[in-house]
C-alpha cells in the first residue's frame, strides 16, 4: 500500500511565531552592528598610520588594505539596512495580527453585552411597565400638589369676600383717617388763635388807617396797631 499510494510524510516542527522571528532578526542585527563597530576601529588604525607614514609604498599598502575594510563595512551595513527591513515587517505583522485579535475580541464583546440586553429588555423590562410607572408618577405628583395647596388655603378668609368692596371699604377707611387727622390738627391750634388777626399795617406810623365801609371806627396807635377801648 505505500508503494502504490505512498507513505505519508511526517509532519515537520511547528513554523517559529512572529516573536521569535523577529529576535532572531535582531541577534543577526546585533551581530551586524559588532562587526560594522570592529571595522570603524581598524579604519581609525590605518587613517592613524597614514598620517605619520612618509614611505609612498608603505602608504599606497596602508590604503589598500583600508578600501577592503571600507568595502566590508558597506557590504555590512547594507545587509544589517535589510534586516532591519525584515524585522520592521515582521513587527507590523506582529502588530496587525494583535489588533485583529483585539477587534474580534471587540465584536464578541459586543455581541455578547446586545445579547444580554436583549433578554433584560425582553424579561425583565417591559414597555408597558414603564408606562404604567410614568403615569403612576404622574398622578401622585397631581395629588401631591393638590395636598399642598389644600394645606396652604388661608381657612380665616371667607371666599365670598369681593375685592371690589375690600377696595371700596380701603378708600373709606382713607378718608376717615385724613378727616381724624385734620381735627386733631385744629384741636391742638390754641382758643385764641382762632379769632382773626387784624391786618398788617399799611400806612406809615401816625398816619390814619382807612375804615372799611360798614365798619366802626377803631383807635390805632402811632404803629397803626388798634387800641383797646
Amino acid at each position: 500500500m505505500n508503494r502504490v499510494f505512498g507513505k505519508k510524510k511526517a509532519p515537520g516542527p511547528p513554523p517559529p511565531s512572529l516573536g521569535d522571528a523577529s529576535s532572531g532578526v535582531g541577534n543577526q542585527i546585533e551581530g551586524m552592528d559588532a562587526k560594522i563597530a570592529q571595522l570603524d576601529k581598524e579604519l581609525k588604525l590605518y587613517r592613524d598610520k597614514l598620517k605619520t607614514t612618509k614611505n609612498a609604498a608603505a602608504k599606497n599598502n596602508l590604503q589598500k588594505r583600508a578600501m577592503d575594510v571600507l568595502k566590508r563595512k558597506r557590504m555590512y551595513e547594507t545587509q544589517r539596512d535589510q534586516l532591519m527591513g525584515q524585522q520592521f515587517n515582521i513587527d507590523q505583522a506582529a502588530f496587525g495580527i494583535e489588533s485583529a485579535k483585539a477587534s474580534v475580541a471587540t465584536v464578541a464583546a459586543m455581541k455578547a453585552a446586545n445579547t444580554e440586553l436583549k433578554a433584560t429588555i425582553k424579561n425583565d423590562l417591559k414597555i408597558e411597565d414603564v408606562d404604567d410607572l410614568a403615569d403612576d408618577m404622574a398622578d401622585l405628583m397631581y395629588e401631591f400638589q393638590e395636598i399642598n395647596e389644600a394645606l396652604a388655603q388661608n381657612f380665616s378668609t371667607p371666599d365670598d369676600i369681593d375685592e371690589a368692596d375690600l377696595e371700596a371699604e380701603l378708600d373709606m377707611l382713607e378718608d376717615e383717617f385724613e378727616e381724624e387727622l385734620v381735627g386733631d390738627d385744629a384741636q391742638s391750634v390754641p382758643s385764641y388763635l382762632h379769632s382773626s388777626m387784624p391786618a398788617l399795617p399799611t400806612a406809615a406810623p401816625g398816619s390814619k388807617v382807612p375804615v372799611a365801609a360798614g365798619a366802626s371806627a377803631q383807635k390805632v396807635d402811632e404803629y397803626g396797631l388798634p387800641v383797646e377801648n
